[in-house]
């Protein structure tokens, strides 16, 4: 039979007249480190500077093959057919991390057979949110940058990034948490000791004791932990309790 004449078709039968493919985004894009977030990685510890270049920057999301069907009529099960997954990691800690890359070489030392897959940022938060992991792991086998779980939050809502003790949705709701705490003189938001970290300072009236301070500080905790999106937005919180007289 002669069908040179006879329309393309998919496995469904469906021709491939008239479709049209959607492009990535990226179809001019060499693999290479994106030129904003190469020089923003250069200072690392500049978080807010980091996460200002990462909000619109391309990330590879490496994809490996996972065995999905095996034929097991003996003693070697052979091997039926494979499916393509995203990549997680889990720490001894039991955290998970979504691996993410910012160019083919990065990609390639930690596992030359991942297939990249290009997308931006925030949507690669998002696929870290849905696979459940708490971090992202900023090239893995070279310089292996934790994207912390705020980070992480604020990437996926494509909001801007900052530090609890200045982020203004964070101070609000830490201001609103002691309104109804006559014990507490005033409060302010700190940078704690740990990336990420609140710390919380609470001026307290003299002659609390130390279970009175203890179950303070505790119920103001739970008033900020109240907020999902403050929660969202803090990585750690600690609490300082001084005199309000000193």
């Amino acid at each position: 039979m002669n069908d040179a004449h006879l329309p393309h078709a998919d496995s469904a039968g469906q021709t491939f007249a008239g479709r049209s493919l959607a492009g990535t985004g990226f179809d001019d894009d060499d693999g290479s480190v994106p030129e904003e977030l190469a020089a923003a990685l250069e200072s690392p510890a500049d978080e807010t500077g980091l996460m200002a270049a990462l909000s619109d920057a391309r990330l590879l999301v490496p994809i490996v093959a996972a065995l999905a069907e095996v034929d097991d009529p003996g003693d070697l099960p052979v091997e039926k057919s494979t499916d393509m997954a995203v990549v997680t990691l889990e720490a001894p800690s039991g955290e998970r991390a979504l691996p993410v890359f910012t160019d083919l070489a990065a990609m390639a030392a930690w596992d030359p057979e991942a297939r990249p897959s290009p997308v931006r940022a925030d949507l690669a938060a998002q696929a870290a949110i849905t696979e459940r992991c708490d971090v992202m792991v900023l090239d893995v086998a070279t310089r292996s940058l934790v994207l912390r779980s705020s980070m992480v939050w604020a990437l996926a809502q494509r909001q801007t990034w900052q530090p609890p003790h200045l982020d203004d949705h964070v101070r609000q709701a830490v201001s609103k948490s002691v309104v109804d705490e006559s014990d507490i003189a005033e409060v302010r938001c700190e940078a704690g000791e740990a990336p990420g970290e609140l710390r919380v300072v609470l001026a307290v009236q003299p002659g609390l004791t130390q279970p009175e301070l203890q179950a303070l500080a505790r119920r103001v905790g739970e008033q900020i932990a109240t907020d999902g999106e403050t929660r969202a937005r803090i990585d750690g919180l600690t609490f300082s309790i001084v005199s309000a007289e000193s």
